[in-house]
């Protein structure tokens, strides 16, 4: 009898220990959003319909095995983002350029389309994205139509403008007069770039880029992704040489306020902020020149609070840091000039490279969500 009590005693303790393991490896929404590339309100969505496996802590929060929900979202093949997904379009529409006005195509659009598929966050998003970039087609592309794609999926919707113009990116090179349109990205990627400063600000691809899920602008042979699900951006080679094409998705259950994201970029209702992404303005991990970091550096005098990212990048040199975060904001005393994203070697050769008042301040944050 005493072993017996004793062997349930032990196989007691053993299915707490089991329990404890299997609790240990359990995360919150928001962290196994962030690993699986998976915006948590979709994942939120899976689990109530059981597609993908969830527990509650003792505290009444969701949790989530990472491993398990990847194998689960493998298997929801009609879900995956694949190869595909930019194929077969829901609404498609040709439309000739002259006389066309942006608000009306997104009333057309809101009524045929999206029905009732969005939370008010996510159609606040995808309006905003829409207007903004079917507009600058009309008013930047000097193309005679402009094509418009949507789909429309359970936990995504996505939208394509395209036009067979000049380009964004080399029109944007040719009107300020820059070296290639690598350098055009990155000026575009600053914010307040544009070609007709007395018409636009400039403002409406940075401020799309940010408030969407992800983002795609392909021109000049190029394309810019930014994920804001993984908080990562990234430069690769396009099919697309002539004209421009803008890809773009949004969650339709969406909570993420559009004046958040405002707000991250602005003060008293001024767009005074912005974030240059190191490599974005080069070929590798490695930055050693002054020029590089005059490239970085250009045009951000438009603003107050500069952070320079310096994620992903393995490399700096003593002349590159020197450039960017002393002579430059020595010449421009009214911008503040605040590096984050360092690691290692890179944080080293920053810190360093800081002016002696700043080299014993606390670390810098970086304010990503």
């Amino acid at each position: 009898m005493v072993l017996l009590d004793s062997m349930v005693q032990t196989d007691s303790k053993l299915h707490l220990y089991g329990k404890f393991l299997l609790m240990s490896r359990l995360v919150r929404v928001g962290d196994v959003a962030r690993e699986l590339g998976v915006s948590p309100s979709r994942l939120r969505h899976l689990a109530d319909d059981g597609a993908i496996p969830s527990e509650r802590s003792p505290g009444g929060h969701r949790v989530f095995d990472p491993g398990a929900v990847r194998s689960a979202l493998a298997r929801l093949a009609g879900e995956q983002l694949t190869s595909n997904r930019w194929s077969s379009p829901d609404w498609e529409h040709v439309f000739p350029i002259k006389d066309l006005q942006e608000d009306a195509v997104w009333r057309e659009v809101a009524v045929d389309v999206l029905h009732d598929r969005m939370s008010p966050q996510g159609r606040s998003i995808a309006s905003y994205a829409f207007t903004e970039m079917l507009n600058n087609a009309i008013d930047h592309s000097g193309a005679k139509s402009v094509t418009v794609r949507i789909w429309t999926a359970r936990f995504e919707i996505r939208f394509e403008v395209s036009d067979s113009g000049r380009g964004a990116l080399p029109h944007l090179q040719e009107r300020l007069r820059l070296e290639d349109v690598y350098d055009a990205l990155g000026e575009l990627t600053k914010g307040k770039a544009t070609t007709d400063p007395d018409h636009h600000t400039g403002e409406g691809i940075f401020f799309t880029s940010k408030a969407v899920d992800v983002f795609m602008l392909e021109s000049g042979g190029l394309r810019w992704t930014v994920d804001n699900v993984r908080h990562d951006q990234a430069v690769g080679a396009s099919e697309i040489e002539r004209g421009t094409r803008v890809r773009w998705e949004v969650d339709p259950a969406t909570s993420r306020s559009i004046a958040n994201v405002f707000g991250e970029y602005t003060e008293d209702h001024e767009f005074s902020r912005t974030r240059t992404v190191v490599r974005l303005f080069g070929f590798g991990v490695r930055f050693v020149s002054r020029s590089e970091a005059k490239r970085l550096m250009r045009g951000l005098e438009r603003f107050k609070h500069v952070l320079v990212d310096f994620t992903g990048v393995e490399e700096v040199g003593q002349g590159f840091v020197d450039e960017a975060l002393r002579v430059w904001p020595s010449q421009h005393a009214e911008t503040i000039v605040e590096p984050v994203g360092m690691t290692g070697p890179v944080e080293f050769m920053v810190r360093r490279g800081l002016p002696s008042t700043l080299r014993q301040a606390p670390p810098f944050d970086d304010d990503r969500e």
